[in-house]
């Protein structure tokens, strides 16, 4: 199928699952990078083919996968040349950078020589030659590529009719003059097929301007072909005549690619692949939870932000979605769809607030709304942006310019209110109030709460992630409400803090008990991103994080993946009026084979229970009495003790703590040190509560305080497990399950 005279190159992908492709018209074999070729954390892989338009495509994961023609081996006619591609982009990237992003290219931009057929931001389509009368650009004003489907892309350079074009389905998009007799400056580089040769590089790891998604049938023409030959070239490739349609699960990113990186976890939510950061706008609607997460699907980096989707029957095990939302030309959101929530509109019915970036405005963040296209589908899965932003920067105060984002809607009686993270300058962060009563216009009320920032510089000069929710009747009586933001900026510990205290309704202000905001978890950095809601169905309240991993940019690259979701947890006031946390109760459905139950033991006996334990899926239950000395348990231990983490109750004190200086051998690993912070336990015993999941491990002390942290072992026999303590100290109980994986698609 196809033109065969006058091909220099065609690669079709059929040659199988191979670290090469065959170009079918030399019978060269060119490299085809991946990178799970020598895969690092998990055990190697080929890089699978997938349907195509004629057999088989190869799938462009955006950040690793590129193929390499050497320079020796191909030279195009001085005269004129043709590219052909079929294409369908899964993500546009380059929103970060204004270079192309590469279908085909072998250039040196800087000297002026070469070629690169690729696409801007939002799929605008361009064509750069290097001619001996200069470097030349085209681009495509108004035909578009798009994101998961199929077009034909074709780019001419015809030196004898003075011409640079691009053509889309067989029709001419955009043209160009140039000199009559105007000949192409060849590159002295390789070509790339999905890469750029110059690159926008993040932190000399990831190469952007990369080709996201499935490209077949690619050729290089020696000659410039007409109009009427590209249109016979695209006719020859539609079925009934019919222009090929894309299936969603072709396109999309493989979970089971990442099912065996032994540092992964299994029963968390997660993306399919690449980066994530804060899940955010959780909802209940017909049946389903929602939940939403910051996603790039170009690559394990941040940059590129969409809204990745999972839906849920039971907050445990999530089925993904289509992705929500993305930044799009002629929407409110052309640079940015970041973080938000969900409520329910006066016709009870799902809507989304989200954070719109627009870098032609100042701020360059407004909050905009989207609304599902059929409320009858469980899942979802499509959504509208309404046209114009909800909600601008107000005037008046002294604002920071970078900070008008996350908003947080609640609704009491008839009246929606709705929080947005901001700052005023000089005085710290701060959560901005708003209410309506339709939802479209909104009046403003000036800053919830403001602390003192002089006092309390660590709480940054914006509050991203802010969340106002009931927490019901302390032991005098009186309703409380719980405030919880996430600082940033300059001086900033990036963690969620909370207080507790009265919402006045007639003020429109938050009166805290306390001054000085406390932290709901001791594991610095791996529990951020605070999302929560009221859930109907259980009458709870439920918080949800990401559990960020702290690594080498090198070792994300690497791993092909980012950062995963927390485990939900209920929160709730105590007994001592303060804030409570616990995993939610339908962790335990994760339960499989009990490895342990032991009960009245003594340390040393229970030591012996453990010698054959082993797992890096487990969830932990131990009670031991409080003594002076450190008690606790090491997990990911090795049979020579050469790596293991320790989490342990200090009862001299009063402080929980996680020692990860000997938790992997692996020198880069950023995991070390330790973590924690005072738990008064008073009389109660030691009551812990620990979720490992490879890499992650959630702790609960006595359901007061959570230390979220990862560990990330260089050694696959490190999965055992101990206690710490005098061997006489008293051991209540310990019970130990494994844990089944929640995402049928990575089952073993």
């Amino acid at each position: 199928m196809g033109k065969q005279n006058g091909m220099l190159a065609r690669w079709r992908f059929e040659e199988g699952n191979e670290r090469y492709v065959t170009d079918e018209i030399k019978g060269l074999k060119d490299k085809l990078s991946y990178v799970f070729h020598d895969a690092r954390f998990q055990p190697d892989r080929v890089c699978k083919r997938r349907k195509g338009i004629h057999g088989q495509a190869l799938w462009f994961d955006g950040f690793s996968t590129f193929i390499t023609r050497e320079k020796e081996q191909i030279a195009l006619p001085a005269e004129g040349f043709t590219l052909s591609a079929w294409v369908a982009p899964s993500s546009f990237g380059g929103i970060e950078d204004e270079r192309l992003s590469a279908i085909v290219n072998q250039q040196n931009r800087a000297r002026g020589t070469g070629f690169i057929l690729g696409f801007h931001k939002h799929g605008r389509l361009g064509f750069h030659v290097g001619l001996n009368t200069g470097w030349q650009e085209l681009t495509c004003e108004r035909t578009f590529l798009k994101k998961n489907e199929w077009s034909m892309v074709t780019a001419v350079f015809d030196g004898a009719l003075g011409e640079i074009k691009i053509l889309v389905n067989g029709q001419t998009a955009e043209r160009k003059h140039v000199l009559q007799g105007a000949t192409l400056k060849l590159a002295d580089v390789d070509l790339y097929i999905g890469k750029n040769n110059d690159p926008f590089m993040v932190e000399n790891t990831f190469s952007l301007n990369m080709f996201s998604g499935l490209m077949d049938e690619v050729a290089i023409y020696d000659s410039a072909l007409s109009n009427e030959d590209v249109a016979d070239l695209y006719q020859e490739y539609l079925p009934a005549g019919r222009h090929p349609v894309l299936e969603k699960e072709t396109i999309a990113i493989q979970r089971d690619e990442f099912t065996n990186d032994v540092h992964r976890p299994r029963f968390h939510a997660s993306p399919p692949g690449h980066w994530m950061n804060e899940p955010h706008a959780p909802f209940y609607y017909e049946g389903k939870y929602h939940l939403f997460y910051q996603h790039n699907p170009q690559g394990p980096y941040w940059g590129n932000i969409h809204w990745g989707h999972w839906v849920s029957d039971d907050l445990i095990h999530w089925e993904d979605a289509p992705v929500a939302l993305a930044p799009e030309l002629g929407a409110v959101d052309p640079d940015g769809t970041w973080s938000g929530c969900a409520h329910m509109d006066e016709n009870g019915e799902p809507v989304l607030f989200f954070t719109a970036g627009n870098h032609q405005k100042l701020p360059n963040q407004m909050v905009a709304l989207a609304n599902p296209v059929d409320v009858a589908d469980p899942t979802l899965a499509e959504w509208n942006k309404r046209d114009e932003p909800d909600l601008v920067q107000p005037e008046g105060y002294d604002l920071y310019d970078d900070g008008f984002r996350d908003p947080f809607v609640w609704k009491e009686g008839g009246t929606w209110f709705q929080l947005v993270a901001s700052g005023i300058n000089e005085r710290g962060g701060t959560a901005l109030l708003f209410s309506s009563e339709d939802l479209k216009e909104w009046a403003f009320h000036g800053p919830l709460y403001v602390s003192e920032y002089e006092r309390f510089p660590y709480l940054g000069i914006v509050w991203e992630l802010p969340i106002l929710l009931p927490l019901g009747k302390d032991t005098k009586g009186e309703e409380k409400h719980v405030f919880i933001i996430s600082p940033v900026g300059e001086g900033a510990d990036v963690e969620v803090f909370y207080w507790i205290g009265k919402w006045d309704l007639d003020t429109k202000r938050f009166l805290p008990d306390f001054e000085e905001p406390r932290l709901f978890d001791y594991g610095d950095f791996h529990f951020t991103g605070p999302s929560a809601m009221a859930d109907p169905v259980k009458n709870r309240l439920v918080l949800f994080t990401i559990a960020q991993g702290e690594r080498p940019i090198e070792y994300e690259y690497a791993a092909g993946w980012a950062h995963n979701a927390g485990m939900p947890a209920e929160i709730f006031l105590n007994k001592d009026n303060d804030m409570g946390i616990r995993p939610i109760e339908e962790v335990k459905s994760l339960r499989g084979r009990q490895l342990v139950d032991v009960q009245g033991m003594t340390l040393a006996e229970v030591n012996q229970k453990l010698e054959r334990v082993k797992g890096d899926m487990l969830d932990i239950e131990l009670e031991v009495e409080t003594v002076e000395s450190p008690v606790g348990i090491y997990v990911r231990q090795a049979p020579d003790r050469s790596e293991e983490t320790l989490f342990y109750y200090d009862g001299k004190h009063e402080a929980f703590y996680v020692d990860r200086n000997s938790s992997t051998l692996d020198a880069s690993e950023r995991t070390v040190g330790i973590q924690g912070g005072k738990v008064q336990l008073k009389d109660e015993l030691f009551s812990l509560r620990l979720i490992l999941d490879r890499s992650l491990a959630e702790a609960y002390v006595n359901e007061k305080k959570s230390l979220t942290t990862r560990i990330y072992p260089a050694l696959l026999e490190s999965k055992g497990l101990s206690l710490k303590g005098d061997e006489d100290v008293y051991v209540r109980s310990l019970k130990v399950w494994e844990m089944d994986g929640i995402y049928r698609s990575e089952e073993c």
